[in-house]
């Protein structure tokens, strides 16, 4: 699949081609694009009725390094036109703006975009070791979902410091609590009809303490009232962040849908990823209404840039939410089996053990990895 930027019109026809907004980013970015990228065409070739158009959107801390715009207008306008956006990595440690914060567009995408729920799914991968002995953290599938926008991130930019103090501004509104919500009990529907999960979402907060959690545990409350009408099925619950935390590292497969604000998702998110093998094996979603950006969790690794190293699991199993997402949003079929392919052709490439990435004591790299996978691919009943 080449990367190609042309000029895109402003809508499309209603056919089974889809436009992808790809943004190699910093660091390794460009290293798990390219395999990844070549995924997704063996996917869609070995399913077919449908096709993907991926156009190149250069921007970064390496681009505002250079050119001094981190988020160029034409990137962002392609983004605006495509029907999803695949990042891979943007920041790097050593390039910052004037307040001495790191570059990340990913963040302006998020705003511009108009997104507002981050899915991070929490799935051990067969062979992949867990972090936990117990052997039923092999069987630990759940998300954490959290708002992109607010919380503590709202003060992003923002923030006042002076020599004897330094403020930062949590902001959380009714609209996108709402929609976050809804979003969460919805996804803990979608995954009992899919047989993932008996179905719960769980408020994660902090109400005991702060008035706007307490606020925010009310709207979810509401909306649960409301999705009881819809599907009676579905359990909803809260929790305190904290307790949720030690949830997580003594019986994860006990959690299911866990809706929270953006900084206590940022650390969760990564304590999760801990869970399953780390960073490289954790991939992400940004979705709005309209929008979605589909992206890796882990940052981008300049030590290892151009070693071969660099483990691009979370970026393919990135792109292959990416598919579900396009399959339900359009209703096309094939895009969700080709998704369904990649998962578990990523499973059965690790369920033997031999395959071991770098982060865990293994050597295999990039290349191996994607040689693997895309065995699998080639190899696997459709």
């Amino acid at each position: 699949m080449a990367l190609d930027a042309p000029d895109l019109p402003a809508s499309r026809p209603h056919d089974q081609s889809f436009r992808i907004a790809v943004f190699p980013g910093d660091g390794i970015g460009a290293e798990i694009t390219a395999p990844t990228l070549a995924l997704l065409d063996a996917a869609v070739a070995r399913i077919g009725g449908f096709a993907l158009t991926p156009h190149a959107c250069p921007a970064g801390a390496a681009h505002y390094r250079d050119l001094g715009v981190a988020l160029p207008k034409a990137s962002l306008e392609i983004a605006r036109a495509s029907d999803a956006v695949l990042l891979a990595a943007m920041g790097l440690p050593s390039v910052r703006y004037p307040d001495g914060t790191e570059i990340a567009p990913q963040l302006d995408l998020r705003v511009e975009l108009g997104l507002y729920a981050g899915v991070r799914p929490i799935r051990a991968i067969p062979g992949v070791p867990t972090a936990l002995a117990d052997p039923r953290a092999a069987a630990m599938d759940f998300v954490i979902l959290r708002e992109s926008t607010e919380g503590l991130f709202a003060s992003h930019g923002r923030g006042e410091v002076s020599p004897d103090r330094a403020t930062e501004t949590l902001v959380l509104t009714k609209t996108t609590s709402e929609r976050l919500c809804r979003f969460g009990l919805k996804l803990a529907a979608e995954r009992r009809r899919d047989g993932v999960s008996p179905g719960r979402a769980t408020c994660v907060d902090k109400a005991n303490v702060f008035r706007a959690f307490a606020w925010f545990r009310e709207i979810f409350e509401s909306a649960a009232a409301r999705q009881k009408i819809e599907t009676p099925e579905i359990a909803a619950d809260a929790m305190y962040v904290d307790a949720c935390a030690l949830r997580m590292v003594t019986a994860p497969w006990e959690l299911d849908v866990l809706i929270m604000e953006n900084m206590f998702g940022d650390i969760l998110s990564d304590l999760g990823a801990g869970l399953i093998g780390g960073m490289g094996y954790a991939p992400s979603a940004d979705i709005g209404e309209r929008h979605a950006v589909f992206q890796p969790c882990h940052g981008s690794a300049p030590d290892i840039v151009g070693t071969g190293r660099a483990n691009p699991t979370a970026m393919i199993l990135s792109g292959a939410m990416m598919l579900d997402w396009l399959g339900r949003r359009s209703r096309v079929a094939e895009c969700r089996r080709s998704a369904d392919l990649i998962r578990r052709s990523v499973d059965a490439a690790f369920s033997g053990g031999a395959l071991r990435t770098c982060e865990l004591g293994g050597d295999a790299g990039t290349k191996a990895v994607f040689d693997a996978v895309v065995l699998e691919i080639e190899r696997l009943d459709v």
